[in-house]
């Protein structure tokens, strides 16, 4: 019975565009045209089926995303790019809104209280579907929180999350530049390459690394830089827990390209 499952699995495997790391209004340095409304209007132009939602310490913005991405059968992963006390950006997705929220509870539990200036830093507000404000953070998002990379890689698993280091190989924000190297004792779930770097070139000056899982994303701030990095994956339908065994390339679901 399992391996006839498998195989019925398998027959229905598609290939699947991703871009899994895109900022809203609500991240300071989010441009104020990156609505719930035109990201959605973005990536169904760039044919777009898997969207990230990563503002900067904060997931408030996730949902009314998701909600408004459904209607166009583009599936958002909810989460948020998080600042390390290391100054290390990585990426965190949860599978529902529950374990979201309790996430977000550690998230404000550990930010700084540094008030944000939005003449110098850029406002940061979340939206409706109208454009309306329903919310905005005073504390500063881009601050780094109080937690290690290995306290948040715990916190995120902890919750079944996903956890990814972010755009490595830059020379700002990444583990590379703060660190010099990664961690071989960070429990990653792959590592995001900025796309000025290749796959090849990356793990050959790192084969320390082995061959861990990689992806690529756009990390846009702006509505024309959706989709201008993206992964394809492999996957039997839209859904958390598929995207998370193309990571760990798991029965036949596979990062196809990037």
């Amino acid at each position: 019975m399992q391996f006839q499952e498998n195989c019925t699995s398998y027959w229905r495997m598609q290939n699947y565009k991703a871009d899994l790391h895109i900022h809203t209004v609500l991240s300071p340095c989010g441009d104020l045209d990156m609505s719930p409304g035109r990201i959605v209007e973005e990536a169904k132009k760039k044919k777009i089926q898997i969207l990230g939602i990563t503002d900067h310490n904060t997931t408030r913005q996730c949902k009314v995303v998701k909600q408004m991405a459904a209607e166009e059968n583009i599936f958002v992963m909810c989460g948020a790019e998080i600042t390390t006390r290391e100054e290390a950006h990585c990426l965190a997705f949860f599978e529902n809104d529950e374990k979201l929220e309790v996430f977000q509870t550690y998230l404000d539990a550990h930010l700084p209280d540094i008030k944000n200036n939005p003449s110098y830093f850029g406002y940061q507000v979340a939206v409706d579907q109208n454009e309306e404000i329903i919310f905005q953070e005073e504390r500063l998002l881009i601050s780094a929180l109080d937690q290690g990379i290995n306290e948040i890689e715990k916190q995120v698993h902890a919750l079944g999350g996903i956890f990814i280091p972010a755009h490595v190989d830059k020379p700002k924000f990444s583990l590379m530049s703060q660190l010099g190297f990664i961690p071989t004792d960070l429990q990653y779930d792959a590592l995001e390459l900025s796309k000025f770097t290749s796959k090849e070139v990356f793990l050959l000056q790192n084969k320390y690394l082995g061959n861990p899982a990689i992806i690529r994303n756009s990390d846009a701030h702006v509505p024309h830089l959706i989709g201008d990095a993206f992964t394809i994956f492999q996957l039997a339908e839209l859904s958390f827990a598929e995207l998370l065994k193309a990571l760990h390339n798991k029965e036949g679901r596979e990062i196809v390209a990037i």
